[in-house]
Parts: structure tokens; sequence; C-alpha cells
């Protein structure tokens, strides 16, 4: 099986398993794998949970399409993560969009995001070990419609500022839509994604009351697991 063959399977098999757990519905949410010669994405408005292989868009370097069903509308933005992470996680291959629904849900209304840096407001506060080895910091984008280039920007200047700051960061949210989460593989992108969306049921669930973890015990988790917080 070739590289690109193996993406396609994993892809699927991904989107198949994020659909029959109600991390993404309908036709909401896109993957994408950057290979050697470009990258796959799945399809605009194409259902997550029955993808076929050859249904997937390929997308040169140059940024054009050369084979599949039409590359979803969010390629530019997966173009734009790729090119800002790498700078920071060169393995950086798989990106995952959901519209998962605790993700989405902390995004609407007036205090629903927590205190980030000095740049940016957070989705989520530290508040269990895995969230911080996991997943890290995840700033959260102003609202804009599905597809706007205008993120473009926002987005890079977000994964330089984490990176800067020694806490690259592998997870954003856009305001009202859903996160954008990425890794090493469709495999590692998914884990990501599962424990962001499990640390926001439970920050919801007890209403935002919980004690985030002190500076020592996230000192602890940067020394012993290399946590990036």
């Amino acid at each position: 099986m070739t590289e690109e063959q193996f993406a396609r399977a994993e892809i699927c098999r991904v989107g198949k398993s994020l659909f029959e757990r109600s991390y993404v519905h309908a036709t909401a949410g896109n993957i994408s794998v950057r290979l050697k010669d470009g990258f796959l994405i799945t399809p605009t408005d194409a259902c997550l949970g029955f993808l076929e292989p050859t249904q997937l868009a390929k997308i040169d370097l140059q940024g054009q399409q050369v084979s599949g069903d039409k590359a979803s509308k969010t390629m530019a933005l997966h173009a734009a993560i790729y090119q800002a992470a790498e700078a920071f996680d060169a393995d950086t291959s798989c990106i995952i969009h959901t519209h998962s629904t605790h993700c989405v849900a902390l995004t609407l209304g007036q205090q629903s995001v927590v205190q980030g840096t000095d740049k940016y407001p957070e989705l989520l506060p530290p508040i269990t070990p895995y969230f911080v080895m996991k997943v890290g910091h995840v700033p959260v984008m102003p609202y804009m419609r599905p597809g706007d280039v205008a993120v473009l920007e926002p987005v890079k200047d977000a994964i330089a500022h984490y990176g800067a700051m020694r806490a690259p960061i592998r997870a954003l949210m856009l305001s009202r839509l859903g996160p954008y989460v990425w890794n090493s593989s469709p495999t590692a992108a998914m884990a990501t994604l599962e424990e962001l969306e499990e640390t926001a049921k439970l920050w919801q669930m007890k209403q935002g009351s919980v004690e985030p973890l002190t500076e020592e015990q996230l000192s602890q988790l940067r020394t012993v697991f290399a946590a990036r917080w």
C-alpha cells in the first residue's frame, strides 16, 4: 500500500469513527492529510461517516485540485495551518475540523471563553493533566463566516504567538463553528480532538466552577511529560 492509499484509508476510517460517535454530524467537519506531493482533503458537503477513498480531493503543492470530488472550502485554512505549524512541529501531517457540541457551546454567550494570554482568549483553562499534556492552549478566533479567508492571518499569527512562547499549539477554536486540531497522523489528531471535546464537556458540566491546576502542578507536567503549557 502506498503512502497515499494508506492516507485515503485512514481519513475514511477516522471520519467514520468520528461520525458514529457524534463528534461530527450531517455534512459538518473535514479532514486533511499532508503528502509529499500535496494534500488529501474530504470533499465539500460530504458526510464523514460515509466516505469512499476515491472521493477524497487531491490538491497539489501549488493549491490546484488534481483529482477527486470538489475539495472542502476550508482547504486554504488547512494549508495555512500546515505552513504555520511546520515551524514548531515538522511532523504535522493531519488536520481535523469538527463542530463538536461542547466545544462550540463554550463559545456561545458573553462569558463563554476564559482569559488566556495577553493576546488571545482561550477555550479552556488547564483543569486536567491530560488536557495539558495532550492538547495544550486552545486560542479562540473571533467569528467569521465558514470559508472566509480573512481567518488565515489571525490563525497563522496565533500559531506563531504560542510557538514564540515555547508552548506550540495543536488546536484552535473558531467561535461558533468548531475546533481545528492537528498532529502527526489521523489517529493522533483524533486523540487530540477527543481529549479536547471531553475536557470541554467536563468544564460545561461543572459550569466553569473548577479550579485550574496550580503553577507547581503545571511545572511538574512540563518537566515529566514535556507538556506545552
